[in-house]
C-alpha cells in the first residue's frame, strides 16, 4: 500500500465490529489526521508491512490504543486484542486444557450383547496468540507491560523464528506451529514509574520497534477535542490551551491529557457555556475534570492549586481575549 493510499485511508475514523474471537476494524468518516498523526501511522506501517512489530511507547493519554487500531485497520484483517494482567501465564496466550470431554459407545449389534466402551479427552482450547499466528490476524498487545515478563515468553521465538512453541497437550497438530505470513504484531506499554507496569525483558524489547509518543501537539488536540465535543474551536482552543499550560507547572501528579480537553470541551457543550473566569460553573468543571483540589499543596490547610489553575486561566483567556481581561482588573 502506497503513501498517498494510507493517507487517504487513515483520514476516516475506525469503527469496531465483532467478528467471534477477534474485531474487525473499519475505516469511518471522522477521524482526525494531522501532520503529528500521520507520521506515526506512516512510521508504523512502513514498519509493520516488512514484518517488524510495532511498539506504542507512551505516558496516558498519547493516543496509544487509537492509532494501534487505527495502524491495524490498515490491513483489512481481522485484529485479536489482548489486555496486559499481572495475572496472566503463558497459557493466556498460547492456550490451555479447558476440561475433558467424556464419550460412551454402546454396541448392542448382537440382541443378546452390550458392549460398552468410554473414553476421555482433554479439551484443548487456543488463546488469541495461537489464533492470531495460526490464521495471520494483526495481534495489538495493549499494555503488555501490566502481565509478567515470564508470561510473554512465548512471543520471543514468534517475533524472531516465527515459531510458536505449542504444548503437547494441544491435539490435532504438532508441538510447533509456523506462523502465518500476514500476522503482525502491535504492542502498547505505559512508562515503568507507573502502577502495575512490569520491567520487560530486553530480550523482547529487542525484537520490538519502538516509537515513543508524547503528549498531542496543539493543532491535533483542538482537533481531537473539537470531533468529540462539537464545541466552537474559539472555545475548544482556550480548554486545550489551559490544559497545556497546567501540564508546564505540575498542578498535580499525572500532568493532564488530552482527556481532560474531551471531557472539559463535552461538559461545556452540553451546558452551552463559555471557557470564562468569571463563570464558577466554568471554574468548577476545571477543578472537577483536572481533580485540582486533589493535590497535596497545600497552606493552612488549604490547597494552593486552585490559586494557581486560577491564574493559569487569566493568563490563558488573557492571550486569547486581552480586552475582556483587562476590563475586569
Amino acid at each position: 500500500m502506497s503513501a498517498s493510499v494510507l493517507q487517504n485511508q487513515s483520514e476516516k475514523k475506525v469503527q469496531v465490529s465483532l467478528s467471534g474471537d477477534s474485531v474487525v476494524p473499519k475505516p469511518g468518516t471522522s477521524f482526525v489526521n494531522t501532520p503529528y498523526i500521520q507520521d506515526l501511522m506512516n512510521r508504523a506501517f512502513a514498519y509493520l508491512e516488512v514484518g517488524y512489530p510495532v511498539h506504542f511507547a507512551g505516558p496516558a493519554g498519547t493516543g496509544k490504543t487509537t492509532i494501534a487500531f487505527h495502524v491495524a485497520a490498515q490491513f483489512d484483517q481481522p485484529v485479536s486484542l489482548i489486555h496486559g494482567d499481572d495475572e496472566f501465564g503463558s497459557s493466556d496466550l498460547i492456550g490451555r486444557d479447558s476440561g475433558y470431554r467424556k464419550s460412551t459407545v454402546v454396541d448392542n449389534y448382537i440382541h443378546s450383547v452390550t458392549k460398552t466402551r468410554e473414553s476421555m479427552n482433554t479439551v484443548w482450547v487456543d488463546n488469541r496468540l495461537t489464533t492470531a499466528c495460526q490464521n495471520g490476524y494483526t495481534l495489538i498487545y495493549d499494555e503488555f507491560t501490566r502481565s509478567k515478563p515470564e508470561a510473554n515468553n512465548p512471543f520471543l521465538s514468534v517475533l524472531e523464528e516465527k515459531i510458536l512453541n505449542l504444548p503437547k497437550l494441544r491435539r490435532g497438530g504438532d508441538g510447533y506451529l509456523t506462523v502465518h505470513p500476514d500476522f503482525k504484531a502491535i504492542f502498547t506499554s505505559n512508562p515503568e514509574e507507573y502502577a502495575g507496569v512490569h520491567k520487560t525483558q530486553d530480550a523482547l524489547l529487542d525484537r520490538l520497534i519502538t516509537i515513543n509518543l508524547s503528549h498531542f501537539d496543539r493543532e491535533t488536540e483542538i482537533q481531537v477535542a473539537m470531533a468529540k465535543s462539537e464545541l466552537a474551536r474559539v472555545e475548544v482552543e482556550l480548554v486545550v490551551d489551559i490544559v497545556r499550560e497546567l501540564r508546564t507547572v505540575g498542578v498535580n501528579n499525572n500532568s493532564p491529557t488530552i482527556r481532560a480537553s474531551i471531557a472539559m470541551a463535552k461538559i461545556l457543550a452540553n451546558l452551552g457555556r463559555e471557557a470564562s473566569i468569571d463563570d464558577p460553573i466554568f471554574l468548577s468543571v476545571c477543578r472537577d475534570v483536572l481533580n485540582i483540589n486533589t493535590t497535596k499543596v497545600t497552606r493552612d490547610g488549604k490547597p494552593l492549586m486552585t490559586n494557581v489553575m486560577e491564574d493559569v486561566i487569566k493568563k490563558v483567556i488573557g492571550k486569547h481575549r486581552p480586552i475582556v481581561v483587562a476590563s475586569k482588573n
